[in-house]
Formats: C-alpha cells, structure tokens, sequence
C-alpha cells in the first residue's frame, strides 16, 4: 500500500535546553507530491464510547471508549482520504506529532512483516491525542495499539509535556521503542530509525513494546551482542539514507553544534546531543525552513562555491512537497491554561510564516480551517502561502529579500503578540479565558494574513512588470 504523506522532518527540545525553559517538539509535514491542501481546526471534548472508528485511507476499525478531551489538530481538507490529524496539542498541554516515516530493514520484516490494515500514520493522533494527560501516557496507549493492531508502517511519533519530551519509533508489524529525550538536550529525526542504544532496566527514559527482547534473540538479529542498538538491529542503512536523510541530521546539529566536525552522509551521527547555546523558538523555525543555507549544498544557489552538483546531492529540507510545518511549545513560566502555543507555517517553509496559535481554544481562524484541492488564495491560509513557491521560485535572487522581510515582520509580530495576549489572559478563566484565546488567534491570523496579501501583490506586480514580451515603439530602431 503507498503511503500518501511522507518525507517529513523533526526536531524534540528538552525544557533545560531552550531559550525560555519551554519543552518544544516539531515537524515538518512534507507530501509525496506538491500539493495536500492542510487546516488547523480545534475538536471538542465528548464522550467515544460505542464509536467505531474506521480508517478512510487502510481500513483499520477500532472500537473506541471513554471521555476524551478537546484537542487541536492539523488535518486534510479532504477527510475523504483519511483524517491525518498530523500534529496538535490537548486540553491537558500533552502535545503529539505523528509521524517520520521511516524503514525496517528486510531481515526483521521477514519475521514480523507489517500489517496491512494497521495503526498508521492516518490514525494515530485521533486515537490517542484525545485520551491521555501525559506524554508518558501517550507512549504507552501508542505502544498498546501498535502491539494489539500492528501498524502498516516503519513510523517515528514525538511527545510532550511541560516536563518530558519522547521520541517514538515501530518497526516491523509489532515492535516499537521509544526514549526520553534528556532535559539539557536536543534532537533531530529525518525518515530514518534514530533511537541507538536501549536500557531494559531503565524506565524513566525507556519504553519497549512486550516481548522484543526475546523477538530479537529468537531471530537472531543483534549483529552487536551485548548491547541493543535499536537503529542497528532494525533500521535501513543503505546509500539513499546517507544522501536523503543524514545530511538533514549533519545541518541540524551544524547549527546546534557547530564545533562538531561531522560528514553529511555519516550514518553514525548520534541522535541526540546537548547543544551549545540555548534553542528559542526562531532557531528552530530556522531549521525546520532551511535549505542548507551557507552551505554548498543549498539548491538555491546562495554559496557562492556550491557546484550544480553539490546543490543538488542531498535532499533539502525545505522543498516543494512541503505542506504544513507546526512547532509546539509547552511554556513553563506562565499558568496552564495558556501555556501551549502551536506556531503554524502552511506552504512552502522558506517562504511563509511560523504564526502562533494559542491551544486552549473552541476554535480556529476561518481561512487556517478551510482548504480544498481548488486552488482558493483568498478563502485558504494554505494556498495563499502555497502560492508564494510558484511566484517566488522562478525569481528567487530578485524577490528572497523582500519575502525575508516578510517573515522576520511576521515573527517579530508573533512574539509581541505572545507577550501581550499572554497579558490580557491573566485573571481570565473557564470560558471566559477560551474565548479570549480563541479571539485572539484569530486576530492574530488576520493581521498576518493581511499582510501576506501585501506581499503577494508587491510580488505579482513586479513579475507581470518583467514580462520578457514587453515591447515598446522604437525598440526595433
């Protein structure tokens, strides 16, 4: 079965290695093609006892129970596929982001092969999201699911909340592992496995599905007795790792750690490390948008001693299959009830906005919850960013200033805007408290909004002002 969205990047921060003690965990969401159109909606809490959920996309049916609570989500603007919920944080500020789609090597997939109409990619988020009050908890109903229904897909999934941040990964059918990111560190996860070493004695920062340490001595799979190397026993290491996935890690932990020698195609990079400044929320919109900036092999051609080739040796991170990007903060120096913040950027990264979000809301800003496959700039927050890519790239050198200055407004509005509903929601509560929030997304999406259509115009004009069929009188003399 082809798997509809893949190619995605991710960054987990622990609380003791950002800017401002916040936990953050975010991804990029990239597509198989160019175009799958994405909204931010808010679902409210209600009670799924006697729901038969069933997959639109594999199939899967899962009989649901009990109370869930309200939470924000990323979906499709076509369900007809699939819900693909994608990213979003709950009422109780436990943020998820599923998924990175990864690879298990044919030696584990021989005994444990993957289930057609699993838990997959489609289905995670609104199976669990809903239901849990900690990113521990979250873990662990994953892990349950994955070992009652299998899964059809080699899958990374992160966590968070206030306090901890994990980092999920499957394999096979069956197995799964997963492990705390440290406080005082980082970590990058492009679509291969991550996770290395495992403690089974260890619970405070490991979790494993029932049952894999005998799978793997059954089958004779640990090429290194004596330790368990999770991404050696079951992951991929092959030539398209090291030039599709890899260099996104070496540009990561570049940036984060930039006395590190590394080579880009290493497939020995660790997958975390403890960075050597403190991470703010602009450093890892940077990452997430970037293109391997000041390097030669940005495919944009900046560097100045980047041939053909090396731009286009290794896989970037932004390109034209990308659709939704969200970076989700649990913020630990203000109350609860606003503490989550989920910044959202739709389009094509490099060139559109990271705007925040606040999550404890009942709804969400008109054209941020709207998007068809018609192409509809005015109604979609998605086709409007979207459309940047086919007017930006073909003028790329000429236009990148102005769309720079574009975002580095919107992001200087983010922040203020943070700072001041965050004011304005001192003393508020309940509802009083929901619809203040929800109010103000949405005049912060308008503002930027609003703006975006400034630059679409400036940018327009220009173009059709260097049509190479003017001609004038006399040109010909």
């Amino acid at each position: 079965m082809k798997k509809e969205l893949s190619s995605c990047t991710a960054m987990l921060v622990g609380k003791n290695a950002t800017i401002d003690g916040s936990t953050i965990i975010a991804r990029d969401e990239d597509g198989e093609d160019g175009v799958n159109p994405k909204t931010f909606r808010a679902f409210p809490a209600k009670d799924y006892t006697g729901e038969e959920y069933t997959s639109a996309y594999n199939g899967l049916k899962v009989m649901m129970s009990g109370k869930g609570c309200r939470f924000t989500a990323t979906p499709n603007g076509d369900p007809a596929i699939g819900r693909w919920d994608e990213q979003g944080i709950n009422e109780f500020n436990v943020a998820m982001s599923s998924t990175e789609t990864e690879n298990t090597n044919p030696r584990v997939l021989g005994h444990d092969p993957l289930v057609k109409n699993g838990v997959n990619e489609d289905s995670m988020l609104y199976l669990v999201l809903p239901f849990i009050k900690s990113a521990r908890e979250g873990v662990k109903r994953l892990g349950s699911l994955i070992e009652k229904y299998g899964t059809g897909e080699t899958n990374g999934i992160a966590f968070s909340d206030k306090d901890e941040v994990w980092y999920f990964e499957t394999a096979g059918g069956h197995q799964w592992v997963a492990q705390r990111i440290p406080d005082d560190c980082y970590a990058i996860a492009p679509n291969n496995m991550c996770i290395q070493e495992i403690s089974f004695d260890d619970p405070n920062n490991f979790m494993y599905a029932k049952g894999i340490e005998k799978f793997v001595e059954d089958h004779h799979l640990n090429p290194y007795p004596g330790k368990f190397n999770f991404r050696k026993i079951f992951a991929t290491e092959n030539e398209a790792d090291a030039y599709y996935n890899t260099p996104r890690t070496w540009y990561g932990q570049k940036l984060f750690n930039p006395s590190i020698d590394q080579e880009p195609t290493s497939q020995d990079m660790p997958f975390i490390r403890k960075p050597e400044k403190k991470i703010a929320i602009e450093d890892v919109e940077y990452f997430l948008s970037s293109h391997y900036n000041q390097t030669p092999f940005d495919p944009m051609g900046t560097y100045s001693s980047g041939t053909p080739d090396e731009q286009k040796r290794f896989r970037s991170i932004a390109l034209d299959r990308n659709q939704s990007s969200c970076i989700m903060q649990i913020r630990n120096d203000v109350p609860a009830e606003y503490a989550a913040i989920q910044w959202i950027n739709f389009g094509f990264y490099c060139y559109s906005p990271y705007v925040p979000f606040f999550t404890n809301i009942n709804d969400t800003p008109a054209n941020y919850a709207y998007a068809t496959q018609d192409v509809q700039p005015e109604k979609s927050a998605y086709w409007m960013y979207k459309m940047f890519e086919v007017i930006v790239e073909p003028r790329y050198h000429e236009f990148i200033n102005e769309v720079n200055a574009f975002r580095d407004d919107a992001q200087s509005y983010g922040v203020g805007r943070v700072d001041k509903i965050t004011a304005g929601a001192k003393g508020k509560r309940g509802d009083d408290l929901i619809n203040y929030l929800t109010q103000a997304n949405m005049e912060s999406a308008k503002h930027v909004t609003e703006e975006g259509r400034k630059l679409t115009t400036s940018l327009v004009r220009q173009t059709l002002l260097n049509s190479k069929f003017q001609f004038e009188r006399g040109d010909n003399l």
